[in-house]
Order: structure tokens, then C-alpha cells, then sequence
């Protein structure tokens, strides 16, 4: 939800006039390159498994972070230069109203480049991308409602920049599905722990997309452009609710594997009552996996998701009506301890696999393949003088394809980018 610039006052006025004796609890965050597998939980935890001021004696902690980049890309020989990009600048407010009835929110400055290799496709705004209520009843029946940030895969719910070791989002998962989706909505969510296993869920309705899914300047199916819809916190186009499950389960020394699904109506099928198109759905299922090597410490995150549109038949085939992708995160820690007088320091080498297929499957017409994918590859190292910050330097080869399977065009074909980025909580 965009909200206008009179908030800056007021957030710059929230830190002018914090309590001096506030304090930082670190031990609420755990990141990829400094956190053993076996304490880190659960993904659907990192919500609020971020460090945080605490104000003084009052119930109210606060918190944010920070992300920043330089980037050099070229594709196909064609380049505009050296760019700067202040991405994103995030403010999170929790409160303890009482025993066992929480309160978080998260407000964001974002301009991000979300596109191939550094395309803009997105004007900077600021947003309420969180602002829920959670009431604790058992811990394995637990009610959260308020703007929430829909559960589907792992990356929509732990996106932090501080948290990885790339400059950029994983392409499926800002470009394919839509990264920080949130939506108004209740739901359901618990945990059980049993000796080293973990298991969670949670389950929710909320509203959800829109005709904007089909009918965008993407000319494919591009569930992103829900994104851009404010009316969506206040309404929703079909009439019916989006449905978002999710199932995870962690075992010591062996990982957390997730299972998630996100479905629903998307299109206005009806008009004052009276039906005017056909119900059509979409539905998305997703799989997670994260594990941390128990010897090396070599951190493994990887993410696939399918998706299945009904596209109305007058669409042309360029609309396939299923999409596939996800990315895997390899990260080594080559020196973890005391690095230039900082004692919980790393340096890390990392590399990231990524594929997107948006038109998954072949023409009616010739039985042929339908192409429109794109694969890359990202290696990097970064450095972290403590677990909260990050500096990381990655470079980029990418391929892209055409629904023909052609490679040469605009934004299609060989890119190469060189980006180097900060991202920090604080």
C-alpha cells in the first residue's frame, strides 16, 4: 500500500526522540552465514527474527535495515553505464500489548530494480508491507490477522537484504511470483517442537489478485502486477477469498523442507450480481528446502515453484497458462571468527543457480516448444564484520529466450552485470 511522503517527518521524529538507554537484542537474528541449522527455527519465524531497540520500559521495540548497490550490467554488447541504487529502507515497529497479544508492522521505501539484470520496472514508493495482529492461544493454535505477507515458498516471507549474500532477489521469486506479497487477511498458525523435529503451518484468507495477472504490458501471464492494485487492502476483484497454506518441518543436521499452496479466483466474474465472464483461478504450489552442512557449515537455500493460470480461451498462445522456477543459494564460509577487530566476522564465497520458464509447455498448433525462459548464474563473495551487515560483491551470466526460442532482442539474449552492495539492520 503506497502512503505519502508526511510519514518521513514522523519517522525521522521516531528515532529523534528514542530512549537513550534502548538496547539492541541481538540474539533474534540469524542469518545463513552465521547461524547453525539447528537454532535457527523455522522460516515462517522470521518475521519477527530480526534484531530490535528495545525502548526503555515500554512494550514498543523497533528496528529496520538498509540496502544499497553499484551494478555494471550489459546485454547483448548494449549497456548504460555505472548505476547507483539506493533499493530499499525499511522500518519495522513491534509492540507486546499484552501477554500472549503481539503487534508488528513493517513500513518500506523501495526502488528496486526488479527486472533482468537491473531493468526498472517499479517507481520508488513507500509502503505498509506489514501490519498485523497475533493472539496466542496454544502454541500450535495461534490467530494472526491484519496485512499480512502471504506464506507461499520461503523467499516471500524472508527477503531481508542483510540476510543474503546477493545483491539482487532471486529472479522467480520477484519476476514470476510477486516477492513481498502481502494482502489484508486472517488466518491460523501454530508450531510443535519434539526433541530435534520442528513442524509448523499456517493458514489464511485473504484478498488476492486481480485481472492485472493477464491484462499487463508483460504480455504474458505475470502475477507481479497484482502488486501495483492498492484496492486490493480493501477489496477483491472476485468476490471470493485467496486461500494460503503452508507446512514446514525441520529436523537437526538434516534441514527444513517447506510445502506450500496459494489459490483463488482472481478474475471479475461478476458485476452487481450478475455473472459476466467465467470463474477463473490461479494456483501456485511451492516447495522449499534449507539446510546448513554440519562439518563445512556450507549454507543450502533453494526454491521452486509451479504455477497454473486459467487464461479465457480468446488469449493468444503467448499466454500459456503454466509457469515453472525457483533459484538455489550455495554459500561457504571461508574464514568465520576475528577479522580486523571484529570477533564474530565472516568471509563467504557464494554462487546462485537460477531458471524462470513463463511459458511452460507447446504450441497447440505445431506441437513445438514454447520457450520465453531464462537461466543465470551468479557467483559472488561477501563479508560480514558482524552477523547484522553485509557487503557483497557478485557478477552475473544470464540467457534469456523469446517464446520462440530466439536469443537476440531487446532485453533478450547474453547479459553480464558486475554489482557491488551494503545491506545492513540497524
Amino acid at each position: 500500500m503506497k502512503i505519502s511522503i508526511f510519514f518521513l517527518p514522523l519517522v525521522v521524529s521516531f528515532f529523534l526522540f528514542t530512549d537513550t538507554n534502548a538496547q539492541i537484542d541481538s540474539s533474534l537474528l540469524k542469518t545463513p552465514a552465521a547461524a547453525d541449522s539447528a537454532k535457527r527455527g523455522l522460516t515462517m519465524d522470521a518475521i519477527y527474527n530480526r534484531p530490535f531497540l528495545k525502548l526503555g520500559k515500554t512494550p514498543v521495540s523497533i528496528g529496520g535495515y538498509m540496502e544499497s548497490n553499484w551494478q555494471y550490467a550489459s546485454t547483448s554488447g548494449i549497456t548504460v553505464g555505472n548505476q547507483f541504487q539506493f533499493r530499499r529502507f525499511s522500518l519495522f515497529v513491534a509492540s507486546s500489548i499484552t501477554k500472549r497479544i503481539h503487534f508488528l508492522s513493517e513500513i518500506e521505501y523501495e526502488n528496486d530494480p526488479t527486472g533482468d539484470a537491473g531493468e526498472s520496472n517499479n517507481a520508488p514508493s513507500f509502503e505498509i508491507e506489514y501490519a498485523a495482529l497475533d493472539i496466542e492461544f496454544h502454541p500450535l493454535l495461534n490467530f494472526r490477522g491484519g496485512m499480512i505477507v502471504n506464506p507461499i515458498g520461503a523467499f516471500n516471507q524472508n527477503h531481508d537484504g542483510p540476510k543474503w549474500e546477493f545483491t539482487y532477489r532471486p529472479i522467480a521469486m520477484t519476476q514470476m511470483l510477486p516477492d513481498t506479497w502481502s494482502n489484508m487477511g486472517f488466518g491460523l498458525y501454530g508450531k510443535q517442537y519434539i526433541k530435534d523435529w520442528m513442524f509448523g503451518y499456517e493458514f489464511y484468507l485473504t484478498g488476492g489478485f486481480n485481472d492485472s495477472i493477464i491484462d499487463n504490458p508483460q504480455g504474458k501471464i505475470f502475477l507481479p502486477a497484482a502488486k501495483s492494485n492498492p484496492s486490493r487492502f480493501v477489496s477483491t476483484s472476485s468476490g471470493e477469498p485467496l486461500f494460503t497454506g503452508k507446512i514446514s518441518i525441520r529436523k537437526e543436521k538434516i534441514g527444513e523442507l517447506g510445502l506450500s499452496y496459494m489459490g483463488g479466483l482472481y478474475n471479475t466474474w461478476r458485476i452487481e450480481g450478475t455473472p459476466v465472464d467465467n470463474k477463473r483461478s490461479v494456483r501456485v504450489f511451492d516447495v522449499d528446502y534449507n539446510t546448513t552442512l554440519p562439518v563445512l557449515k556450507t549454507n543450502i537455500v533453494t526454491e521452486w515453484a509451479w504455477i497454473f493460470v486459467d487464461i479465457p480461451p480468446n488469449y493468444i498462445q503467448q499466454y500459456g497458462n503454466k509457469q515453472f522456477g525457483g533459484f538455489i543459494d550455495i554459500v561457504q564460509p571461508l574464514v568465520r571468527g576475528k577479522i580486523l577487530g571484529w570477533d564474530n566476522a565472516s568471509f563467504n564465497l557464494a554462487v546462485r543457480g537460477e531458471y524462470v520458464d513463463w511459458n511452460l509447455g507447446n504450441f497447440t498448433s505445431t506441437g513445438t516448444r514454447m520457450y520465453n525462459d531464462l537461466w543465470s548464474v551468479m557467483p559472488g563473495v561477501s563479508f560480514r564484520p558482524t552477523p547484522q551487515t553485509v557487503l557483497r560483491f557478485n557478477c552475473r551470466h544470464q540467457r534469456s529466450r523469446d517464446i520462440t526460442g530466439n536469443t537476440i532482442g531487446a532485453n533478450i539474449g547474453p547479459t553480464g552485470a558486475f554489482s557491488f552492495g551494503l545491506s545492513t539492520y540497524f
